[in-house]
């Protein structure tokens, strides 16, 4: 007993402890992923068998059965190869998004809000939990910026291929003329850290400010000023979060978002250390769009880094996301 308390006294014996849960974590993700795999097969394999005896029996009635087998098979098939194709370091983690409203005023803040329910749909359909941590209402319609938190194995793998900028196309509800109108909203995508991670923030380089929360929550969130906002001056980062109760919960879920910015700002750079990053930020308007969702003259949405079309605008943003996952995917700029 003695012995053992020595042992669990040491810091080693606590990293090698942590090391066999990684370990033993990694192993299980592997066996799943070989499982599935040998599942596909057999499922496949039946196929055929089923196949081969509707035809020595001509009997049509299989027809179906193995057509509707098929596309079942095809779907489980593809989702399977989007999982192999996750190879990033923190492609297993949460995920933090953040959209804003470009240029296009009342247009681009309603199209943010038909971008978080696009996203918000795609994280139903896979299963994942998703948090509102932020968000700041349009003037007069939609919302001109939101964070949400997606929880869920390979949030980030998935979902680091929306981040940039997004075009809308479409004739405006908000013109009364009828015209035809072009809005841009950016998205932003972060991996939510371990706490083992360890990121080193000076004190003196924040700037925090806390305010009233916005929207709806209650009346201990309403009126007390329990939002906080925090900037990295440095880098001129700026999180902010004001959906928690308290203002200590909301500073320590800004912070965990600081970090994880910071984090993907130092991968992006290859820089040794935080003071000299500087944040890039595209201009959310024209020329630095990666994607087109065009509804009028003619639907379509089309990736600009991949080239993958998809007609069915509707479909899209009701979540339909996969086919362009899959394709950043598979072309290697993840």
């Amino acid at each position: 007993m003695e012995e053992l308390e020595q042992k669990a006294s040491e810091p080693s014996f606590w990293e090698d402890m942590e090391n066999s849960q990684k370990v033993l974590q990694r192993t299980k993700t592997l066996k799943t992923k070989v499982e599935k795999f040998t599942s596909l097969t057999c499922r496949w394999e039946d196929l055929i068998t089923l196949s081969e005896l509707g035809l020595e029996e001509k009997d049509e009635s299989v027809i179906s059965e193995v057509g509707e087998g098929l596309a079942a098979l095809k779907s489980d098939f593809e989702r399977l190869r989007l999982e192999t194709l996750l190879v990033g370091k923190y492609d297993k983690n949460n995920a933090i998004l953040t959209l804003h409203a470009g240029a296009g005023g009342t247009e681009a803040q309603d199209w943010v809000q038909m971008l978080l329910r696009m996203y918000t749909r795609w994280c139903e359909d896979k299963g994942y939990a998703v948090k509102t941590l932020d968000f700041l209402d349009g003037d007069e319609a939609g919302i001109k910026s939101v964070a949400i938190h997606v929880i869920g194995e390979n949030a980030y793998g998935y979902l680091k291929s929306e981040k940039g900028v997004h075009r809308l196309v479409r004739i405006s509800p908000f013109d009364s003329s009828g015209r035809r109108h072009t809005s841009f909203a950016s998205m932003d995508v972060m991996p939510e850290l371990d706490d083992d991670i360890v990121i080193d923030i000076n004190p003196e380089d924040l700037r925090v400010d806390t305010y009233r929360a916005s929207g709806a929550g209650g009346q201990h969130i309403n009126k007390t000023e329990s939002a906080v906002r925090i900037t990295h001056i440095p880098t001129g980062v700026v999180v902010s979060c004001q959906t928690e109760r308290s203002q200590f919960q909301n500073r320590d879920t800004a912070m965990k978002m600081l970090k994880s910015k910071l984090f993907e700002l130092k991968e992006r750079e290859h820089k040794e250390k935080i003071e000299d990053l500087k944040g890039i930020q595209m201009e959310i308007a024209w020329g630095s769009q990666i994607r087109s969702y065009v509804f009028c003259p003619y639907t379509l949405v089309k990736d600009h880094r991949t080239n993958f079309e998809e007609g069915n605008v509707d479909s899209v943003m009701d979540g339909r996301l996969d086919g362009f996952i899959n394709a950043y995917l598979a072309s290697g700029l993840a």
